[in-house]
């Protein structure tokens, strides 16, 4: 049996590594035998984690090989199975194969659609890595992996300019947090001697105060990768840019799964925020507070402003890219009140509605011949029957809804800020309400009302191979609200791994209101207030009323608070400047004085040494006698 559960989890690792290999070496000319082997790759990871789930569902267990061995310092490849990493494989491989064959009808024509899925078997062994690393060296290498596979992805159409400049500011903005993460890991091992993170877990439930000064400091350092990943204040401006990519990569990407890695590391990683908190004597303006303080604040900031950035976008895209980056604020913000469990809930079921919400603009896309501009659409409920009210489902979801599956999870997260901090309630029950109010601006503009646009007037629906992924998306975002999912994510972050109690289906239905009535009722009132002021600004508008209305404030939204632009001028001014400086300096004192400098004084002293051979035998016996004389001058002078 211990034989079979390791080759299973090597399978599941190694399948998508072997389609990249292949397509890679052996298969790019041939587009369709490329994606069926990817897909293929894809579907069996997929068939084997739902294998394990069901057989094992609630064990702990691992499986390793040697792997470095430096003096005090030994690491495994081990990869954990335990109930956290089990459900995020299903969610990796389930929405990721959906996504895989989403892909195939949506690209089918792409010159390239080999690289593609290449790139995308690539990606998908590296998240599973994260998901399977039982220690910081095996998750910081393949946080790398993803982080490289993701810039092949965004740049995929790298001949346009939008695209290759996405990439590139997705991979830069990645190394400013990976580079926190992995002086993290660093401070991790100086103060624990360890990086697999069972043995941590055991030194810190001992010992909950040997990080030290450093607990803080350590704690922050390695939320910084989360920053990067998922995308959070101030390191968020790439996840909107990285729309440039084709769709089906924005619902894999950044709905799903890589933006969903800072997330899954921070409640892998819990037990390190647990730590005494402590900060060294530099930071004692900061006495009071702990890292996960700090880290619910900047989740809670990041959902709101992602909020408010969501109102004033008018493509489709967008909109849903600033909705996953308030909505990964949301579960950052449930970390740092101490619930990594609503925050895993609310990741799981964001990653079904989320990924259906874009595959249905990437419907929507290929309909409308690739305008993405909401108030170039409209009438398309009519005309495409299967994304509209697939669309409308995710969009219910997302703004909670009840019985939809982000009803309960946004509930849970709800209850949780309440039960810990009234003002980040306040704050969450804002970006509820707001993110009614952009959802149903899209819905509203885009889905009804008449078409505004040629592209709009000759939409049709999309073909089933498209169309049954939203379908199947569809079923999850409505059942996995009552499917137990948060009893089963409880009972893996439970003390001694038990599984808290399951409920019936009418308790399940009902149980956010037994549990925190207060804070479902009002999640409801946020979520209908929005409704309303969405039906009443745009239920039957021809143009966004919100410009004229608030002028400036409008305008601020729609250029994202201007973050890309202060960023840019903070470059120039720190970058930019001393590059300018790093150029005059090698321009004019080490090529010019130093280089150039040397080489002119002897190229003088050379030519003035020429001179002396002139190849004329009176003028050597010249100087010779001339060089006598003087000699016997100085001789004689002395």
């Amino acid at each position: 049996m211990a034989t079979q559960i390791e080759n299973i989890a090597w399978w599941i690792l190694l399948l998508p590594l072997l389609s990249a290999v292949g397509i890679t070496l052996f298969t790019l000319r041939f587009h369709k035998l490329s994606a069926q082997i990817s897909i293929a790759a894809v579907s069996v990871s997929f068939l084997l984690s739902l294998l394990l789930f069901v057989a094992l569902p609630g064990s702990a267990f691992s499986v390793s090989a040697s792997w470095i061995h430096v003096a005090d310092l030994s690491i495994d490849f081990r990869l954990i199975l335990d109930p956290l990493s089990k459900l995020m494989l299903l969610v990796v491989t389930g929405v990721g194969m959906l996504i895989h064959i989403y892909s195939y009808g949506y690209l089918h024509d792409d010159r390239s659609l080999s690289r593609y899925f290449a790139s995308l078997s690539l990606f998908t062994f590296s998240m599973l890595g994260i998901v399977l690393a039982s220690n910081f060296v095996m998750m910081f290498i393949f946080w790398e992996l993803v982080g490289v596979s993701s810039y092949l992805l965004i740049g995929f159409w790298y001949e346009k300019a939008s695209a290759a400049d996405a990439c590139k500011k997705a991979f830069l903005t990645n190394r400013v947090g990976d580079f926190g993460f992995i002086l993290g890991i660093l401070v991790v091992w100086a103060a624990l001697g360890s990086l697999e993170f069972d043995q941590l877990k055991a030194v810190l439930a001992a010992h909950p105060g040997k990080l030290g000064a450093m607990a803080g400091v350590g704690g922050l350092l390695v939320f910084c990768g989360a920053m990067g990943k998922s995308a959070q204040f101030p390191l968020h401006v790439w996840l909107p840019d990285a729309m440039e990519g084709p769709t089906p990569v924005s619902a894999l990407i950044h709905a799903a799964t890589m933006v969903a890695a800072g997330v899954y590391m921070l409640c892998r990683t819990f037990f390190l925020f647990q730590a005494t908190p402590a900060w060294p004597e530099a930071l004692a303006f900061l006495h009071g507070w702990t890292a996960l303080d700090i880290i619910a604040w900047i989740g809670g900031a990041t959902a709101l402003m992602a909020a408010l950035m969501a109102v004033q976008q008018d493509d489709i895209k967008r909109i849903l890219a600033y909705s996953t980056l308030s909505q990964l604020g949301y579960m950052v913000m449930a970390v740092g009140l101490s619930g990594p469990s609503p925050a895993m809930y609310h990741l799981t079921t964001h990653a079904f509605f989320k990924a259906m919400l874009f595959l249905g603009a990437g419907s929507v896309i290929h309909a409308c011949h690739h305008e993405q501009n909401i108030w170039r659409m409209g009438g398309l409920f009519r005309k495409m029957p299967i994304t509209s009210w697939t669309f409308l489902l995710g969009a219910l979801a997302l703004c909670g809804v009840q019985p939809l599956s982000g009803f309960y999870s946004k509930d849970a997260i709800l209850a949780q800020a309440m039960e810990h901090s009234l003002p980040l309630f306040g704050l969450a029950m804002g970006v509820a309400g707001l993110t009614t109010f952009y959802m149903f601006r899209l819905v509203f503009v885009a889905f009804f009302g008449k078409e505004r646009g040629e592209q709009a007037a000759h939409a049709h629906e999309s073909p089933g191979i498209m169309t049954w992924p939203l379908r199947a998306l569809a079923f999850f975002t409505v059942a996995s609200g009552v499917m137990g999912i948060d009893h089963f994510i409880a009972g893996a972050f439970a003390a001694g791994g038990h599984e808290a109690a399951s409920l019936s289906f009418a308790e399940a239905l009902m149980a956010p209101f037994a549990h925190s009535p207060a804070a479902a009722f009002l999640g409801l009132f946020a979520t209908m207030l929005g409704l309303s002021a969405a039906w009443a600004c745009y239920g039957a508008a021809d143009a966004d009323p919100l410009p004229q209305r608030f002028g400036s404030i409008a305008q601020t939204m729609r250029h994202r608070f201007y973050f890309d632009e202060m960023y840019e001028e903070a470059i120039r001014l720190t970058h930019d400047a001393i590059a300018s400086v790093a150029d005059w300096i090698d321009r004019w004192l080490i090529s010019g004085l130093l280089v150039r400098g040397a080489h002119g004084s002897f190229e003088v002293f050379g030519r003035f040494l020429r001179l002396l051979q002139s190849g004329n035998l009176q003028t050597y016996a010249f100087l010779l006698v001339a060089g006598l004389l003087a000699i016997i001058y100085l001789s004689f002078s002395h």
